[in-house]
């Protein structure tokens, strides 16, 4: 029992699992957005809301204060309490007979997952020495493709199978026993066992944190890029199976199999390849951990193109499946980037604003902009509004590709300093 408790891959493999619970059950509401809409006589900007800001808003202000506890106490017991909570605001979403009360289950998700990301990152990053560190980021990472890969799929099949209620029971009540595996079976690492440079004792305030992240240019650039890297994928992840089922014909359990192999295998290999590759480039310069994402938004952008100006669906969704691979490049290596600008008890805070930055601007403001945008252009353009409104993300994404450009810039330069200041101190 002891020997698996303790086994890095064991208990980034359970962490995976959860992380991928958590995007089964965030991302299943867009599968099941056609459905619900209609039966709920939503608007397009409503579901951009339930998809988007609804969830993000609680989700990224909680973030902080949960990831302080973390810092500070049992990150082990701190993500199974969440597990279990959004799992059960899931299941009962499938109860909702009006909009409100299904924003409110949707709140409640983002409440539980709040607690689950800056606590697995900082457990990782005591499991794993910093030049491997992208590299398990990159394989933790692969849960949101995985999620939303089941998600799309399999809630694709049960709603059309036994309708959208069930969809939402039979995905989120798992994730409650989960939560049980994980808090019997992973043991509470040593804060900061596998770093180089060892730290204090005392954790610290979480203004000091923000005093330190923001501090170094590379970071605020790279947190940035990623909002803005954020706000396509969520735009586009939350909108497609409602654009391929309104312009495309595709039924809900079509657009569910295709996007999930397309977002859930192309994301999951882009975010792999990310980590991989920056842990080996980066050997050689340090910047390539963000040239990369740079690199990569650009050719991002590039296929997108064709996913919405074409009208042939085999280039759609082979260029998609493209999209998806490149624009998953970024998230683990800024993550480790993140952690190598901080100590060991700043790392859960630090991966919380990370990703407040992150989804405030990606799963804030993507889909409930580009529903908006959508509902705005429907007199004129009826079904295809949605292909304008995605339109967007050419703006954004090209912001991100900037942003990454200017924080590899000074990256090398910021952990210098860092790594200064962990000597004198």
């Amino acid at each position: 029992m002891k020997n698996y408790k303790e086994n890095k891959w064991y208990v980034l493999t359970l962490l995976t699992l959860v992380y991928t619970f958590s995007f089964i059950d965030r991302q299943i509401l867009v599968i099941l957005a056609e459905p619900i809409k209609k039966e709920l006589a939503l608007s397009d900007t409503q579901l951009g809301l339930l998809t988007g800001l609804a969830f993000a808003a609680l989700y990224v202000v909680l973030g902080v204060p949960i990831a302080r506890l973390a810092d500070k106490g049992n990150r082990k017991n701190i993500i199974a309490i969440s597990l279990t909570l959004w799992s059960f605001m899931t299941a009962i979403s499938g109860a909702a007979s009006s909009f409100h009360q299904l924003l409110l289950a949707r709140i409640g998700v983002g409440i539980g997952e709040a607690g689950g990301s800056p606590p697995s990152h900082s457990i990782i990053s005591d499991y794993f020495p910093p030049k491997k560190r992208a590299t398990a980021f990159a394989i933790y990472s692969m849960g949101i493709y995985l999620g939303v890969l089941l998600g799309f799929v399999v809630g694709g099949f049960i709603a059309k199978s036994y309708g959208w209620r069930i969809a939402f029971y039979s995905l989120g009540l798992p994730g409650i026993f989960l939560a049980i595996l994980l808090y019997y079976t992973v043991k509470e690492p040593r804060k900061g066992q596998s770093d180089l440079i060892k730290t204090n004792s005392k954790a610290p305030t979480i203004k000091e944190v923000f005093k330190t992240l923001f501090s170094y240019k590379s970071f605020m650039y790279a947190a940035l890029g990623t909002g803005f890297t954020a706000f396509g994928q969520y735009g586009i992840n939350n909108f497609f199976p409602s654009y391929l089922q309104r312009i495309h014909g595709m039924n809900l359990a079509q657009a569910g199999y295709i996007l999930g192999l397309v977002f859930g295998v192309g994301g999951g290999l882009g975010v792999f390849l990310g980590g991989y590759i920056s842990d080996r480039i980066g050997l050689k310069d340090l910047r390539w951990y963000l040239r990369g994402p740079m690199l990569a938004s650009i050719v991002s952008l590039i296929s997108f193109a064709v996913v919405i100006f074409s009208n042939e669906i085999s280039w759609i969704i082979g260029m998609l499946f493209f999209t998806t691979l490149f624009s998953g490049f970024y998230l683990a290596p800024v993550i480790g980037v993140t952690h190598s600008l901080v100590n060991a008890k700043m790392r859960a805070i630090a991966s919380s604003v990370l990703f407040f930055i992150l989804n405030f601007i990606g799963l804030g403001f993507g889909p409930l902009t580009i529903g908006y945008i959508s509902d705005l252009l429907i007199p004129k353009y009826g079904d295809s509004s949605l292909r304008w409104a995605f339109s967007i993300v050419f703006v954004t994404g090209s912001l991100a590709t900037i942003l990454f450009g200017w924080a590899a810039k000074h990256y090398k330069k910021d952990l210098k300093r860092f790594e200064a200041s962990i000597q004198t101190n």
